[in-house]
């Protein structure tokens, strides 16, 4: 397995895997109910070939595996958070029809902000989520940050033991979508 950074071509394996991060609920939530999963995929592949997106190809690390993607772990600087989630903000609007200009900030100024991480089912027990995460830590203390950070959704507690395993620490309670998360943060 090598973890390197992600390609415009492998869009679509990248959106497929950062869609099962966020789970098919919270894709069909954005989709909307005049719209299929394979729309929000569309609108997700799109996403991840432009270079100004959150889920950039160029903001992704991608595990391989005899040439398939096995693996993503997509992060980006919080500060440009507003900047980047103007692409999907646009993106929605354009093809689905809705608006999502007032969703709530994930992140903030001063780390890199880990958006997505996921293992394709069949090559999860690994290590290689841990080595996606690795590689980002390593991406972040290259690039200056004092942090990198995540959320972890409540209802997660096995994520949340491989983050705290890793060196995350927690930092504060928070909500996104909905949901009870908890941001933790690893700190140099």
């Amino acid at each position: 397995m090598d973890i390197v950074t992600a390609l415009p071509t492998q869009a679509r394996a990248i959106a497929r895997l950062i869609m099962t991060a966020m789970t098919t609920d919270c894709c069909l939530y954005y989709a909307g109910p005049a719209h299929t999963i394979a729309d929000f995929e569309e609108l997700m592949t799109a996403l991840v070939v432009r270079t100004d997106s959150q889920y950039s190809y160029c903001n992704t690390l991608v595990a391989m595996e005899h040439g398939d993607v096995i693996g993503v772990c997509t992060s980006y600087d919080g500060g440009q958070l507003h900047a980047l989630r103007q692409a999907f903000i646009d993106e929605t609007r354009q093809r689905l029809g809705r608006d999502f200009s007032d969703m709530e900030d994930e992140t903030q100024a001063g780390e890199l902000y880990i958006d997505s991480l996921c293992v394709a089912e069949a090559f999860r027990g690994r290590g290689i989520a841990s080595a996606l995460l690795g590689a980002t830590i390593d991406r972040a203390r290259r690039g200056g940050f004092p942090a990198a950070g995540l959320l972890v959704d409540t209802a997660n507690p096995r994520a949340e033991q491989l983050y705290t395993r890793l060196g995350f620490v927690y930092q504060n309670d928070a909500t996104w979508g909905g949901h009870a998360m908890r941001h933790l943060q690893y700190q140099f």
